[in-house]
């Protein structure tokens, strides 16, 4: 299609040398805009790749909460219990600890239920995956303690290595559909214009709360953090093609 001007996002230095085109780093008014003509035919191709990293640690987060009659004695409560969350979590070697200011919150009585005010603040932190069961039955049975789904994550350092390797992926998988598209049409030359890129990791993920153990049953298997869903690393990558 002569004439079709697509905007460039090309990450170049993502991309194999020989897909390299020079832009202008910071364009003068006169050029505010790169054009790129397609004298051809112009192909749209994803690819999308993900892949399973391992579990190097666990970011965690709880609510502690107290409720009392007046402000006052419910923050002292509340006082009381984050101490004992902290030292519980100092205990399983806690990275990043993490306490947000408190918050209160007036319920009002009904009846021969008298008012509270309710005390509560956050608390987050990372810890090793050996860790997931005395999370569950220690710190998550402490009073007033609201366990949140814990979030595996693999090792950050291993972050920009996987990204690559998934981009390049992502690409080539893009490229291969693109030759199919264009052989099918009687093409054989194919120039990339324009590449789009996205990608994440994964979701929290739901962990069930502990079951009660009758006196005398035996204890229930631990929680496992090898049967945690690991995080995934993914790439999709949007790339027209001029096809000639």
């Amino acid at each position: 299609m002569a004439g079709l001007a697509p905007r460039c996002s090309l990450l170049a230095a993502l991309l194999p040398a020989s897909l390299f085109f020079a832009l202008p780093l910071a364009p003068t008014p006169a050029a505010a805009e790169v054009q790129l003509r397609c004298e051809g035919t112009l192909l749209e191709a994803r690819g999308t790749v993900e892949r399973e990293r391992p579990i190097q640690r666990l970011r965690v987060s709880l609510a502690v909460e107290g409720e009392e009659r007046g402000s006052d004695e419910a923050l002292a409560l509340l006082q009381e219990r984050l101490a004992a969350v902290r030292g519980a979590l100092q205990g399983l070697e806690v990275k990043e600890l993490r306490v947000s200011s408190p918050s209160t919150w007036q319920r009002p009585g009904s009846g021969r239920r008298p008012g509270l005010t309710q005390a509560s603040l956050q608390v987050s932190g990372l810890l090793a995956p050996a860790q997931l069961q005395p999370l569950v039955r220690q710190v998550g049975s402490l009073p007033g303690v609201r366990l949140a789904p814990v979030i595996p994550e693999a090792d950050p350092a291993g972050a920009p290595d996987t990204r690559r390797a998934l981009l390049a992926a992502a690409y080539q998988r893009a490229l291969v559909e693109a030759r199919e598209v264009a052989t099918a049409v009687g093409l054989s030359q194919l120039r990339p214009l324009e590449v789009s890129v996205e990608g994440g990791e994964a979701g929290p993920m739901p962990m069930a709360a502990p079951a009660m153990v009758r006196a005398g049953a035996a204890p229930p298997p631990p929680f496992q953090p090898a049967e945690l869903p690991p995080p995934k690393a993914r790439a999709s990558m949007l790339v027209r093609f001029c096809a000639r």
